[in-house]
């Protein structure tokens, strides 16, 4: 357990130690790095706008979730689609900081995958949310 507690420790140690000259120097000159993360942010703010644009309050329940083989298996407030980019950008910055920890890791392989991952993500919620507003409006 004390072992655990050192390891996370000095897991955010490590990151933000040189935050700065780091971020400088290297990380953000890679074009790779620059795409995804403009992309996934692209993606997320999107998500934001579009839901704001088409979801309008309602006193009724809306439809949250529906599936082909059982059809609506979720409703509730209009509020709760909010969520989906919410936890999307939640997911974006706490890839970006793992992606940011392997890459001062010498682990590039590892730290783009995790950008591509956070990508995917932010697509998965986009399509998600375009189907939110495809059935209730």
């Amino acid at each position: 357990m004390n072992i655990l507690k050192i390891n996370f420790k000095k897991f955010y140690q490590d990151l933000i130690g040189n935050f700065k000259s780091f971020f400088e120097r290297e990380y953000f000159q890679r074009g790779i790095v620059v795409w995804l993360l403009v992309l996934s942010l692209f993606f997320n703010l999107a998500m934001w706008v579009s839901l704001k644009i088409f979801v309008r309050p309602v006193d009724f329940p809306i439809i949250l979730h529906y599936n082909v083989y059982f059809g609506v298996d979720s409703i509730g407030n209009y509020a709760e689609v909010y969520l989906m980019p919410a936890i999307g950008i939640i997911l974006l910055v706490l890839n970006f900081l793992l992606s940011l920890y392997f890459y001062k890791h010498k682990k590039r392989i590892a730290s783009y995958l995790l950008l591509m991952a956070a990508l995917m993500i932010q697509l998965s919620l986009v399509v998600a949310s375009i189907s939110i507003i495809l059935i209730n409006y």
